[in-house]
């Protein structure tokens, strides 16, 4: 009979974690392998489209400012998109670190699957119940900052660092390496950004915060978000709102999901 996860030893929890790790690691791995296969057409459609002045965000912007009668720089937009290497095992480096990013970032739902068993175990099953929501809201989030970065953030943080000039002397020759670091960087840190309200959750399960000390730091959140948001995006006003608000907005549905766990938490305690 094995043992119950509350009888394990900490070597126990230990090799249990380590055998959760090895799983999401190959999933991730697996993943990649396939996705380096493919890498060619993936870079071609999908990791170096925002140099292309006919990308879907350009042309919405163009359209938006066009409809309520104001002159674009995204309509007609053009890159200088020739990208170079300069190493000689560089794009070889690149697909297999490209592969890897694309491989956590397709695997994500079922590391986070993987996380869940590893807690479950030591859950009520009134808990266990509830918390199987939890793969699916921080698998939305995620997919959610994903594309808001993919689809918003990389067009205006390409177009902004693209055409911006100090002098016009100054000709821009970008590294393949440079844009993919930027490209990985934004998709990966928005997403993770967006994990925010469950982050909330958890802490407020533990007792750290409360809506009340949420509320009282609003002001201090604020200040960090648009830290955050100058750090993400292009240095224009404008880029930073852009990615402030979802944040904001996701700061305050943290409040209102900290305030339903501290009820849940004082019922609880009422009655029994």
């Amino acid at each position: 009979m094995g043992k119950n996860k509350n009888e394990m030893s900490f070597l126990d929890h230990l090799e249990e974690l380590r055998w959760h790790l090895i799983r999401s690691f190959a999933a991730i791995f697996i993943i990649a392998c396939v996705v380096f296969v493919f890498i060619q057409p993936i870079y071609k459609n999908l990791l170096i489209v925002h140099l292309d002045g006919d990308f879907v965000t350009y042309h919405f912007f163009c359209d938006t400012f066009q409809l309520i009668g104001v002159d674009s720089d995204f309509c007609g937009l053009t890159f200088d998109d020739e990208l170079i290497n300069t190493d000689v095992t560089g794009q070889f480096t690149m697909a297999i670190w490209s592969a890897l990013i694309l491989g956590f970032i397709f695997a994500f739902p079922y590391i986070i699957f993987e996380l869940w068993r590893f807690v479950a175990p030591g859950l009520s099953p009134k808990e266990r119940k509830k918390s199987r929501w939890f793969i699916f809201f921080a698998s939305l989030l995620f997919f959610v900052g994903l594309l808001f970065s993919y689809y918003v953030i990389m067009p205006m943080s390409s177009y902004f660092f693209y055409n911006f000039q100090i002098s016009e002397g100054i000709k821009n020759t970008i590294k393949v390496q440079s844009h993919i670091s930027l490209l990985t960087n934004t998709l990966l840190g928005v997403s993770l950004v967006f994990e925010l309200p469950l982050i909330i959750y958890f802490l407020s399960k533990l007792g750290l915060i409360t809506p009340t000390f949420l509320r009282k730091y609003r002001k201090h959140a604020l200040v960090i978000v648009l830290i955050l948001a100058a750090i993400i995006t292009p240095p224009d006003v404008a880029s930073q709102i852009v990615v402030a608000i979802p944040i904001l907005i996701l700061y305050e549905i943290g409040i209102v999901i900290s305030k339903r766990v501290e009820k849940n938490l004082k019922k609880k305690l009422k009655n029994g």
